[in-house]
């Protein structure tokens, strides 16, 4: 494909894309961010859209699985706790806020140190570093539903010393678990 079939047929797609990726990561720049890396990526691939039926199609879904990584790696956990609040839109936090996740921190981190083997590495692997499930399988050589039993224990694990920390009793403490799990 020329650089004129490109901007005749691909560059047209900017907005249907831009309004695609903006309904995945709900943010303008992330999208504008998204609809230029995709306009990269299928640049170097334009030797091959020759053989494409639909280039919109291909497109969309280029642009689909593109959004859904980059939502897949905002839910991963920072266990640092300058950058969860950096990342929340809004004012400075109350210090005691601050203080209350810190901790809450301190809590989730020990309790991972905790753990014992192979769930330790499941549970930082997933969670934190962000992996898939069945790239933490083939990385510890265990099945993928194993991960996932491992993955769902440990996480309880890190609940149960949440809940006792913190009480369940409390709403406001309910809501806290639920943000940093």
């Amino acid at each position: 494909m020329t650089a004129q079939e490109f901007n005749e047929k691909v560059v047209p797609l900017n907005r249907q894309l831009y309004r695609y990726a903006f309904r995945y990561l709900e943010n303008q720049e992330d999208s504008k961010d998204a609809v230029q890396d995709i306009f990269v990526k299928l640049w170097n691939l334009r030797s091959e859209l020759v053989t494409v039926n639909s280039i919109e199609a291909f497109s969309i879904r280029v642009m689909r699985n593109y959004c859904l990584d980059r939502i897949k790696l905002r839910k991963t956990v920072s266990l640092d706790v300058n950058e969860y609040f950096s990342n929340r839109p809004g004012n400075e936090p109350a210090p005691d806020r601050h203080l209350e996740v810190n901790n809450s921190v301190d809590i989730v981190r020990n309790a991972i140190t905790d753990m014992q083997e192979p769930q330790r590495s499941v549970v930082r692997m997933r969670d934190i570093e962000g992996y898939s499930n069945e790239e933490i399988a083939e990385a510890l050589g265990i099945a993928d539903g194993t991960v996932r039993v491992i993955l769902s224990r440990g996480r309880n694990k890190i609940r149960q010393i949440l809940a006792k920390m913190y009480g369940y009793e409390n709403e406001r403490s309910k809501n806290l678990i639920a943000e940093i799990l």
